[in-house]
């Protein structure tokens, strides 16, 4: 009796747990689907412009997700980050093998000692203010936008995220006396960058650069500043202000409350006008250390050769002769 009462005991117990667990899976089931409807519902909701409820005061605070074509993020991280890598690197190596090739531009009548007075101290002051940060800017921004592609593989977890913390902090601090330098520069420098129509001759022997062929030994007239650089300059202004626009929205979003979509638009600008500076940079470097015999002097002590303004920037010379402003280093 006993173990007939055992038997039937572990059966209905068999019997009532199965029934529960089909019951608890039906539930379960049921929830799931009831759970998946109703996302459903929400994302339909949310594609159809459904706004939300926050305690934020700014202009687009109850929108809770934005739309917005997808290849602009492809653009920036499949092709504007490379560009940048090419503009700095790929200018470098242009310049390298420009200069193997055709040797640097050199003073015909060599140094003549005499400096002659070019920049205030003022000016050398603006011109490193801008400089320094810029270059520093490149540098991070360089790792921030495309690090992750050409970097990171080769970095361990480690150290590649003190790397971008370090790059993030030095380019957010950086950007405040870049635009500083820009402002000033672009304020204070803009009389002597207007274009005249000598300047298109000096493009046209490229600036007399070329040691060989029929260019060579081609010295075409210039004023204060070159065809090249008055080029350089207005690239400068025009994106470093855009890059300025852009990057204080970037910058500080708690202040201009930007949208997310206007969010992304600067970043796009950001990055081409970077591009841009970039390219700029490598050239003006370049051609201001190694590629213009005695042109560093300039941003250095404020002074010139003699020689190096007659060979380069001849009316200017000229100019400050016969209208007695000429200064020499005393």
């Amino acid at each position: 009796m006993n173990k007939w009462f055992k038997q039937f005991s572990v059966i209905l117990a068999l019997v009532i747990g199965t029934t529960f667990s089909a019951l608890s899976f039906a539930h379960g089931d049921a929830t799931d689907h009831t759970h998946a409807a109703t996302e459903g519902q929400i994302w339909s909701e949310l594609q159809a412009g459904a706004t939300g409820y926050t305690t934020s005061h700014g202009q687009f605070h109850n929108q809770p997700i934005n739309s917005y074509d997808l290849r602009v993020l492809e653009l920036r991280s499949d092709w504007l980050a490379p560009a940048l890598m090419a503009a700095l690197f790929g200018m470098i190596i242009i310049f390298v093998l420009f200069i193997k090739v055709n040797g640097i531009s050199k003073l015909h009548h060599g140094f003549s000692g005499k400096m002659v007075y070019r920049w205030s101290k003022f000016d050398v002051s603006i011109h490193w203010l801008g400089a320094i940060p810029c270059l520093l800017l490149i540098l991070t921004g360089l790792t921030l936008l495309a690090g992750r592609f050409f970097f990171q593989p080769y970095l361990g977890e480690g150290f590649w995220a003190g790397l971008v913390y370090g790059a993030k902090q030095i380019h957010d601090y950086m950007a405040i006396p870049f635009m500083l330098g820009w402002a000033l520069m672009t304020t204070l420098w803009a009389k002597n960058q207007l274009p005249k129509m000598y300047d298109v001759k000096w493009f046209l022997v490229v600036g007399g650069y070329i040691n060989f062929g029929p260019f060579k030994g081609k010295h075409p007239d210039a004023g204060f500043a070159n065809a090249g650089e008055k080029m350089w300059f207005w690239a400068f202004a025009l994106f470093g202000l855009i890059i300025s626009a852009s990057g204080m929205l970037l910058l500080f979003p708690n202040l201009f409350e930007p949208s997310r979509t206007l969010s992304l638009i600067a970043l796009v600008l950001h990055s081409v006008s970077a591009i841009v500076i970039c390219a700029f940079s490598i050239v003006h470097i370049f051609m201001a250390t190694v590629m213009s015999e005695g042109g560093m002097e300039c941003m250095v002590s404020g002074y010139c050769d003699e020689n190096w303004a007659t060979q380069h920037h001849n009316l200017w010379y000229d100019e400050i002769k016969e209208n007695g402003t000429l200064k020499y280093k005393e």
